[in-house]
């Protein structure tokens, strides 16, 4: 029986930087090139198509690793992560040197085995996996080590994510009740639970002295953001210190929704590219470049792997 379809999106910079940092740089191209991230990248989907046997794969990209959007509302915005501002475009991450050299070889070797590479100008590929797992038309399955992803579970559409954070011999897979137990609120709170508690890897101040208990004691009791607001406003449903806490915060709050919420509307859809086994001539192409980089088993194993999760599907 052929299996039914199903999605995979890759938060793409997530997975490479964990490749990078979990493989060691001992193997490297016969130039002397170091490859630890691109063939870990290859390596950890080859096991993600084979443990969750998606029929399609797309790679989300950060055109905008921190979209000047996003930097309006809120200037410290993944500014600690800044080594270089550029007026009118991008500033530039700090990557290390030797993972930044591989990253166009990360972007061959995906169009090597197939994999659409999608990314949209001035927004990350956060916004990409909202847009294209809002809209899909199949099961989701979002691969991702940044719980912001999380606001995006949604077990009626089948959407869930692989969490990677605990590494990629621990997965998890994250639906409404793992949300739930964890943190008290559910996916469609997510977003407004976040953005009270804040976030220090985002430069996300978060509401001074509204930790994680408080933020989901007052969304289970006022539902959203906006009722906590009112309540708030009408000094009603909490106590005085929590509301003094959320009335000195108004300015944040204004704008800290959009900058937590994940775009969902981007003028994108997912490619009708479900994974296939390699004809001849894409696997001689393919070939050429892992013995060109020395990716060696790990390009063998993915394209295995692509191609078994092809035939299953039928």
């Amino acid at each position: 029986m052929p299996r039914a379809d199903r999605l995979m999106l890759l938060d793409t910079a997530s997975l490479y930087f964990r490749a990078f940092y979990g493989v060691p740089d001992k193997v490297k191209a016969p130039d002397g090139s170091p490859i630890n991230a691109a063939r870990g990248l290859l390596d950890i989907i080859a096991k993600l198509v084979t443990l969750y046997q998606p029929t399609h794969v797309i790679a989300c990209w950060d055109d905008d690793w921190r979209p000047q959007w996003r930097v309006d509302l809120i200037p410290s915005y993944k500014t600690h992560r800044v080594v270089e501002v550029v007026p009118g475009a991008p500033d530039i991450e700090e990557v290390p040197d030797p993972l930044e050299a591989q990253i166009p070889l990360i972007r061959q070797t995906l169009e090597a085995i197939g994999i659409p590479i999608i990314g949209v100008a001035e927004h990350e590929a956060d916004d990409v996996i909202g847009t294209l797992a809002t809209n899909a038309t199949m099961p989701v399955d979002i691969v991702t080590g940044d719980r912001d992803l999380f606001q995006l579970v949604d077990d009626a559409r089948d959407v869930r994510v692989v969490y990677t954070a605990r590494g990629m011999s621990n997965l998890e897979v994250v639906t409404d009740a793992t949300v739930v137990a964890k943190y008290g609120v559910l996916p469609s709170q997510y977003a407004d639970f976040a953005t009270m508690r804040g976030d220090t890897s985002d430069g996300l101040p978060g509401v001074a002295g509204v930790g994680d208990k408080t933020a989901a004691t007052l969304l289970q009791v006022h539902g959203d953001l906006e009722g906590i607001r009112e309540a708030a406003e009408a000094g009603e449903g909490m106590s005085a210190g929590v509301r003094s806490k959320i009335l000195a915060a108004s300015a944040y709050l204004d704008v800290a929704p959009t900058v937590v919420a994940v775009a969902t509307g981007l003028p994108i859809s997912a490619p009708d590219a479900p994974l296939h086994a390699l004809d001849p001539a894409e696997s001689d192409a393919a070939t050429a470049l892992a013995e060109k980089w020395n990716l060696g088993s790990s390009m063998t194993r993915v394209v295995t792997a692509v191609s078994e999760a092809a035939l299953a599907a039928g």
